[in-house]
Formats: structure tokens, sequence, C-alpha cells
């Protein structure tokens, strides 16, 4: 479990990882980040409590790293992720491990069940488990048991990933995604498995969920521009929405100077984005099987989801990362 700025989180989801049974023999390796919160007193804690957790340090804080971290120094063949957000149902880790080896699969997850306590975490919960709010993989929506193109969490035979090198440390967002890419690329099976249901508690403010999407758009776009365009088309979305909200506000602007019958056209044109997305928000909000109140913040939600991701989307096109060359798998 990668861990960083938790306090609030981690101690459910350490229980959630207690209270698994059906292994012959686990450990718990929590490997923390420089938080600066009470994280690590909590986790000291829980560690004086339970002889079974191991505590590992990265002071570099990214996930792919904390990652490798823990597969390097685990002791087992299979190594589970569990995010510090998440809490496991019971019987997670047993169905995992039996699924993994049913299915002959390198990697294997079941779905992101996004679930918020306030009206504002409710309506982003929706905009996770929802093609309108993260697009339609089917970690976020769910679906049938198969091969998928990446996978929640993880649940990893860890000679596989060892064998390819691990996470790409130079990625801090979209890091399981590239190393399901080049597991598949071994040959190797990622599976998708529903009986897999996981809890994830959202961002709860706007500022956090803002800065959640513009990060994890602005590491997908560097994989864009790594990759050459080669991934899901969903990704393309929230950046093709901001072209066409800048191109339309372009529009106006020329329309505006030039004037006369040309003008009136050009306004027209470039008022469409400003009008037909609002109007799909509106329209999709409407539609959501959800109280009135979580309905009503889907109105903020969803854009701040789409603009934040794609203005860091355009962000990691445009402007390679530091310490890119690195990238596995090119």
């Amino acid at each position: 479990m990668p861990v960083l700025n938790e306090e609030h989180y981690i101690a459910a989801a350490v229980a959630s990882v207690l209270a698994q049974d059906g292994l012959d023999e686990r450990e718990i390796l929590l490997v923390l980040g420089a938080s600066t919160d009470r994280t690590d007193e909590v986790v000291a804690g829980l560690a004086a409590l339970h002889a079974e957790i191991r505590v590992l340090h990265n002071p570099q804080n990214a996930i792919s790293q904390s990652m490798n971290i823990g597969i390097a120094e685990a002791r087992f063949p299979v190594v589970i992720r569990v995010d510090a957000h998440s809490v496991l149902p019971d019987g997670y880790a047993a169905t995992a491990v039996r699924s993994l080896r049913a299915a002959g699969a390198v990697n294997l997850g079941g779905r992101m069940h996004a679930e918020g306590r306030t009206p504002y975490e409710q309506a982003v919960a929706w905009g996770y488990n929802s093609p309108g709010g993260l697009g339609g993989a089917v970690y976020h929506t769910g679906g049938e048991a198969g091969p998928a193109e990446s996978a929640y969490l993880g649940v990893f035979d860890r000679a596989a990933v060892l064998a390819i090198g691990g996470f790409d440390e130079t990625l801090s967002r979209g890091e399981d995604w590239d190393l399901n890419r080049r597991l598949m690329a071994r040959g190797g099976l990622v599976w998708f498995e529903p009986a897999l249901d996981v809890v994830y508690r959202p961002r709860s403010s706007v500022k956090a969920l803002a800065k959640q999407f513009h990060a994890s758009g602005r590491w997908r776009g560097e994989i864009i521009r790594r990759l050459g365009g080669r991934v899901p088309l969903r990704y393309f979305v929230p950046p093709a929405l901001l072209a066409a909200l800048v191109a339309g506000a372009a529009m106006v602007v020329a329309g505006a100077v030039a004037g006369g019958a040309v003008g009136i056209v050009l306004a027209a044109l470039g008022a469409l984005p400003y009008v037909v997305y609002p109007a799909w928000v509106a329209i999709t909000a409407l539609r959501a099987d959800v109280p009135t109140a979580v309905r009503v913040r889907l109105l903020g939600v969803l854009p701040t989801m789409h603009l934040s991701w794609g203005v860091g989307c355009a962000a990691g096109i445009l402007m390679p990362s530091r310490g890119h060359n690195a990238f596995a798998g090119r």
C-alpha cells in the first residue's frame, strides 16, 4: 500500500486488509511517502499493534516508486496492491488469488466502486462510476469477467512484474496502465474480475478534485506524447473539449472584429461549444439517478473533472516531464 497524507483514511484501509482471511500466509507492506500530516504517526501505531505490518519508506513520494519498493521487498509470489483511500470487501484477497490462478493472468483487478458520504463526494463518486465522468473503462463501470486493458489496484504475479522491470518510475500517474501495456506486450494476460468490488472514497472538495484530475490528465498527456497517441480514445475527449472551447472563444472574438454577416456566422459557430457542453452537463445531471442535492452538485463536478483533466492533458502533451528518458518499453 503506497501511503502519502492519508491520516483520515489509512486506518480504515489497513483494517480492511487485516480482516482478509483464506490465505495461508501474508504480510502487509506500507510504503510511506514524505507525508506532512499525521499519517506516519497513525501508521506507527498500527505497526505496533500488528506484527504482520512492515513499514517501508519512499521519500520521493511517487506511487510507481513505492510500488517497486514494495514488490522488490515482498516475500510471496503474489502481490496485492491496496489504495489507502480504498476499503477491501471481505474475501477480496482469497478471491483475487484464486481468480488470478484460474485465469492464468499476470495481473487482475476488479471494480473501483466509488462511494461518497457527503452530497459533494456522492456527486464525485457518480462521476467516477459513470461513462459521463471518467469514461467507459470496465473497472469504473463494471462488466463481465474477461481480458482488460488495465486493472484497478492490481493483483500481480510478482515474477512477471519483475521480468519487465516493474513500474516506470518516470510516471507519477497512469503508471498502472503503462505497466499493463508492457505486461500484455510480453504475452501476459490482464483480467477483470467483477467479483472484486472495492469501495473507493472520492475527493471531498473542488480544490482537491481539480488537483487530482489535473495531475491525472497531465500524466495521461505525457503517455500520449511518448506513445504517439497509441492510447484509448477516451483519453482524448477532455483535451478535445478544451480545444473546442478555446477555438470557440477565438471565433467569437474574430466574429466581433469582422462584423457583418461573416462576423455573425463566426460568433454563432464559436458559441456552439458554450451551448452544447453546458446543455449536455445539465441533461446528464438531470438524468442521474441520485438525490437532488447530488444532482445539483454534478453541474459543477463534471466540468471540474473534464476541464481539469483537459488542461493537464494538454500540458502533458506539449511539455515533456523531467526524467522521461528512462521510459520503459518504448
